[in-house]
């Protein structure tokens, strides 16, 4: 007598149920942190720009100060004329520097947040996942790029209502968006470490109004470099406020500039400051 054929081995109709399984046994390979950086940078910008769209008061309060800058100071000099600008009106002399310092204020008290993400408990959380440092500081540098590229198109727009003669080539205005993210992100990175250093959003606010004015008033924002004293020449050789402002009156006005080196001092400014934010991270979340 015949013996009965062995039942076949149930198989599952379903062919990703399969996969759930292996993934139950196999976890899946992690991803490398070059690879989680684009996306937490994507996600730190995308948060900002969320709140933006909920608040826009913000971009209300701080049109105010590049304005009366503007519409004032600058006006005012254009008609003394005390001030060497190689021919061009005082007021489109003076729009790059105010774009490039609206973008600093912004920039340097980034700090102040993450000590309110330590103290809410956010930070913490944060730090225990996978995710690199190094990608959470670029994220939140690369996230206050984006607020300071908000803040420099309301100056641009209050700029052309006052007849400064800016150029509107897409791709100079691509390279202007890559300077003024480049400078925020070095400026936020210098909150975040000073936040690193000092622990406290009460000292990290006296430290940045101590410093803004400083920065801003030792750049050549408001005055070519030629007429600096000499010391204050060395400092706005090392001001990175500098670099950033002659590179934004290059493209917009097309006045003498150093574009190639503009880009590269500010993009090592950045990586300089990721490095020295990332190691003090660990340090502030304690």
């Amino acid at each position: 007598m015949s013996e009965a054929p062995a039942a076949p081995r149930a198989v599952s109709a379903d062919p990703a149920r399969g996969h759930g399984i292996d993934l139950l046994l196999k976890p899946p390979p992690s991803r490398a942190g070059w690879r989680l950086l684009p996306a937490r940078v994507g996600a730190m910008c995308a948060v900002e720009l969320q709140k933006l769209r909920h608040d826009r008061t913000e971009l209300y309060t701080r049109a105010v100060q590049p304005a009366l800058w503007l519409l004032i100071f600058g006006q005012t000099f254009t008609r003394i004329k005390a001030i060497p600008t190689g021919g061009i009106p005082y007021v489109d002399y003076l729009a790059p520097g105010i774009i490039a310092q609206s973008a600093m204020f912004i920039a340097i008290f980034y700090g102040i947040q993450i000590i309110w993400e330590r103290d809410a408990g956010v930070l913490n959380k944060l730090l225990v996942t996978p995710t690199p440092r190094s990608a959470l500081i670029t994220g939140k540098a690369f996230a206050a790029g984006v607020k300071s590229l908000v803040q420099a198109v309301v100056v641009l727009l209050i700029a052309t209502l006052l007849g400064v003669a800016l150029t509107w080539n897409p791709l100079k205005l691509l390279a202007v968006a890559a300077i003024v993210v480049l400078g925020s992100a070095f400026f936020s990175c210098l909150s975040m470490t000073i936040a690193g250093i000092v622990l406290s959003r009460d000292r990290l606010m006296g430290i940045g109004q101590a410093i803004t004015m400083p920065l801003f008033f030792g750049s050549n924002a408001l005055y070519p470099v030629s007429v600096m004293p000499g010391w204050l020449q060395s400092v706005s050789k090392a001001n990175p406020l500098s670099y950033e402002v002659d590179a934004l009156r290059g493209l917009l006005l097309g006045t003498p500039h150093h574009l190639v080196s503009d880009f590269v001092v500010l993009f090592i400014a950045a990586a300089l400051g990721v490095t020295a934010a990332s190691a003090l991270l660990g340090r502030l979340a304690r």
